[in-house]
């Protein structure tokens, strides 16, 4: 039975709901495990999770108010206007009425490899970027495609989304770090007086666990990442297919950008995420694994089809995907 365009995208919403929740769940456990570890009472476990919510809080006020533009100039996008690239200006325009969002600022990346990404904090603030590689190859339906997925991304503020994931993440890995080194270095959860409490055991027990979890949660932390920004791409294409009703011009591009072995020199693994298609080449051959930032080409082609109740292809079927009309 053919999936619908909306059972996906309410499907991959609620995918990647609760894994945001695994990775809010995994911040507050290994906060409270080191407070009360070190401490030896649960205030002091509430404690540790408070300065953790905190310091969440003011990196996510930074990524969200610089993030675009760091990314933007990190990528070496450049401003491009209508006269210099009508028929992407135009696609552009067209999809954001499709979406019923304003228009975003549109960039360029001198580079042949074939991408694009979108970036911003809400479609207000919103920029999308492609490479000229791709005005190159891809055709107006293949370009509508890419553009829908990124302006898809905008819609459904994936890049905030991201953005809050990628925020939680890194505050495990510092926190876990920071905490790993007070440990081994500073002494830390030896100095307080536990047995006078009666409960010196316990403590010794959370002291433990949190020491396992500080060398785990890291680990976890980012293959629930990886998992969210696969879920994401699928909920793009969906979303991609319902603005331009066309699910043969994106799997079309997806066949094109499959195919090229061109390598983005301005990518890099803190950006690898945003990108239509994973510039990292290393990570291709292994993009069924759970280390990946996105799902492999042909299946994100073979969810499309299945939209459309055509039956999948393999790698071998992506010329014929190609020259479909």
């Amino acid at each position: 039975m053919a999936t619908t365009f909306y059972s996906q995208i309410a499907a991959n919403r609620r995918n990647s709901f609760l894994l945001v929740l695994v990775i809010v769940a995994l911040l507050a456990l290994l906060g409270f495990t080191i407070g009360y570890g070190t401490t030896g009472v649960p205030e002091g476990g509430l404690g540790w999770l408070g300065v953790f919510g905190v310091i969440a809080i003011v990196t996510s006020l930074v990524g969200y108010f610089s993030g675009d533009r760091v990314v933007l100039a990190a990528s070496k996008a450049r401003p491009v206007t209508e006269a210099e690239a009508p028929q992407l200006v135009n696609v552009v325009r067209e999809l954001t009425l499709a979406a019923g969002i304003p228009m975003p600022s549109v960039y360029l990346i001198d580079d042949t490899a074939l991408n694009a990404f979108a970036t911003g904090r809400d479609p207000r603030h919103a920029s999308i970027a492609v490479t000229t590689g791709l005005l190159a190859r891809l055709d107006r339906e293949e370009l509508q495609g890419v553009v829908g997925h990124e302006l898809s991304h905008v819609r459904n503020y994936d890049i905030r989304y991201a953005m809050l994931v990628g925020v939680l993440v890194g505050t495990i890995a510092l926190l876990a770090d920071v905490f790993l080194r007070m440990t081994f270095w500073g002494g830390l959860g030896r100095r307080s007086s536990s047995s006078d409490r009666g409960g010196g055991g316990l403590q010794a027990l959370v002291f433990m666990i949190a020491i396992l979890l500080a060398i785990l949660a890291p680990f976890f932390g980012r293959l629930v990442q990886l998992a969210v920004s696969r879920q994401r791409e699928y909920l793009a294409d969906a979303s991609s297919v319902e603005l331009t009703r066309n699910p043969y011009g994106l799997q079309r591009a997806l066949a094109v950008i499959a195919e090229d072995q061109e390598v983005l020199e301005v990518a890099n693994r803190a950006t690898q995420h945003i990108y239509f298609r994973n510039p990292i080449r290393t990570f291709e051959e292994r993009s069924k694994g759970l280390f990946s930032t996105h799902p492999p080409m042909v299946e994100r082609i073979n969810r499309l089809r299945s939209m459309a109740g055509e039956a999948p292809i393999d790698a071998a079927g992506l010329p014929h995907v190609q020259g479909s009309d």
